[in-house]
């Protein structure tokens, strides 16, 4: 599988088809988790937010019994509580989220997606997965004319964002609350977190504090436009 230099934008939709078959062993699991759960999403997770977002958060992959199991990027798992008790207390939300897709849970100015669109065994995408799920990535920043800020969740969601942008990894190393800015794409900025997951908070490597000032300074670069 050829990994592209640099994306051209708007070249893809930014969903992936509901039984798409570009990686193998991805499309294998999910066959095997459908035979398994029928009553699960399994699919290709789509983008959860407002369409004319200022906010992108862009994460690793699914859940096995999170976002594969109901449908919506980190919903059903410890990594969504996180995430959106943060979003809510920022302004990036409204109303009540339940851990279920058909909640009364509302995105203003936030769009969420993942680098890689289906759940992966172990939770680990391989190289020529994430490759192959560039192209809906790139098609989704596109399709936001008015994005200021995307906020990597991990170091693959922050790889995978700048080679989505055409930007060397050397030019914009990752680091927890790093700032990007990343000028041949003005006014984008792009900030850094480690991602919210359970083992991350549990080892306390990610801190409730240190992920809201990740989204306390998203806030603040956006208000000020």
């Amino acid at each position: 599988m050829n990994k592209p230099a640099a994306m051209s934008f708007g070249e893809s939709n930014p969903e992936p088809p509901p039984d798409c078959r570009l990686c193998s062993r991805l499309a294998e699991f999910r066959d095997a988790n459908r035979s398994a759960h029928p009553d699960w999403f399994n699919g290709p997770v789509p983008c959860f937010g407002a369409k004319q977002a200022k906010l992108l958060i862009v994460g690793l992959a699914p859940g096995l019994q999170g976002a594969n199991k109901t449908g919506r990027p980190f919903t059903g798992d410890w990594a969504g509580d996180l995430l959106y008790a943060t979003l809510l207390k920022f302004g990036f939300a409204e109303g009540h989220y339940e851990a279920r897709a058909d909640d009364s849970l509302v995105l203003k100015e936030a769009m969420i997606t993942n680098a890689v669109r289906c759940v992966p065994p172990q939770n680990k995408p391989v190289a020529a997965e994430i490759t192959a799920c560039r192209p809906f990535l790139a098609a989704q920043i596109s399709a936001l004319p008015g994005l200021r800020v995307i906020i990597a969740l991990g170091r693959i969601a922050h790889d995978s964002t700048l080679r989505t942008l055409g930007i060397p990894l050397k030019d914009a190393p990752f680091g927890h609350n790093a700032h990007h800015r990343l000028k041949q794409h003005e006014p984008l900025l792009l900030i850094d977190s480690y991602h919210c997951s359970r083992y991350n908070t549990n080892t306390r490597r990610l801190t409730t504090e240190m992920f809201e000032h990740v989204f306390e300074s998203a806030r603040r670069e956006i208000d000020k436009r």
